[in-house]
């Protein structure tokens, strides 16, 4: 067995094809064991693929933006989708079937204070045809403040990527009321990243037909199977709340058969930061992604 790194930014259900690739042993098959870590707070994972420390990281194609505007080479290359849709939802103090945006608008909502969930919260907003600045928005932190906050009794809505949400509803402290990435539609969300050179190792070609059989069995396999073999993973999150929350993103369409990056998503994450004041131009698509290891 030949050991390979792995690095999440972010650790979450949300990210469950990645987590899959472990728990579902489908890299132990192509003869990889795998070592994971998640990001130290003020760390980067992109950092780890510079110096050697991992081969694979979760992240995201924004983080190749910067560099580029800078004027120099990433580093690093995206070569396979984790998530083509956000993954973030809108949490009430009420349940409200009949939700729509232009609630939030005077209303407390706490969010992330930067980066791609808020770039992308507000092109949901403009997608619902509402003024951000029309909404009170609250900052406290990281996932684990914003959870806490909300849970204390700050803000009338929370921003969270599952299985945070699911949780607050089983607990019967908050009720879901929307989907950001119904409004934002498809585009390169999140990603998996390596350096060019690595992508041309045995290990890359392993680790990729490990994904591609991960990807049919995120689409292919009950939530309930999936959340029984992830559960270990989660030891604060009820296996129910797990269950639910993967049914959810399976039927969103987050996590699609197909792993590689598509012109069209990756054109569409261009068209979001855009919109932003993100990004001051557009990067060809071979400056920020590739194609994933023929096998």
């Amino acid at each position: 067995m030949e050991n390979i790194d792995i690095e999440f930014t972010l650790f979450s259900a949300f990210y469950a094809p990645l987590i899959a690739t472990m728990s579902g042993g489908f890299l132990r098959d192509e003869g990889l064991t795998p070592n994971w870590s998640v990001s130290k707070p003020g760390t980067s994972a992109i950092e780890s693929l510079r110096n050697g420390r991992a081969d694979v990281v979760q992240t995201a194609l924004s983080q190749s933006f910067n560099p580029l505007t800078e004027g120099h080479d990433p580093g690093f290359v995206n070569f396979a989708q984790i998530n083509e849709m956000d993954g973030f939802f809108l949490t009430g103090r009420n349940a409200d079937p009949e939700f729509r945006w232009d609630k939030l608008e005077g209303a407390d909502v706490i969010l992330f204070g930067g980066g791609q969930p808020l770039v992308m919260f507000k092109y949901a907003c403009h997608k619902a045809g509402i003024e951000f600045d029309r909404i009170n928005a609250v900052h406290v932190g990281g996932a684990a403040d914003m959870d806490h906050a909300f849970r204390a009794g700050t803000g009338d809505f929370v921003q969270q990527q599952g299985p945070f949400p699911q949780q607050l509803e089983a607990d019967g402290a908050g009720h879901i009321v929307a989907q950001v990435g119904t409004k934002v539609g498809v585009c390169g969300f999140s990603s998996l990243a390596s350096t060019r050179d690595w992508l041309q190792t045995d290990k890359a070609r392993a680790f990729t037909r490990a994904y591609i059989k991960t990807r049919a069995y995120m689409n292919e396999m009950p939530a309930a199977e999936i959340a029984a073999a992830q559960a270990s993973y989660f030891p604060k999150i009820d296996i129910v709340v797990l269950e639910r929350c993967i049914e959810t993103y399976q039927k969103l369409g987050n996590w699609t058969s197909h792993i590689e990056i598509t012109p069209a998503a990756y054109e569409a994450t261009l068209d979001i930061y855009q919109f932003a004041g993100g990004l001051k131009a557009r990067f060809a698509y071979d400056q920020v992604c590739a194609l994933p290891p023929k096998i």
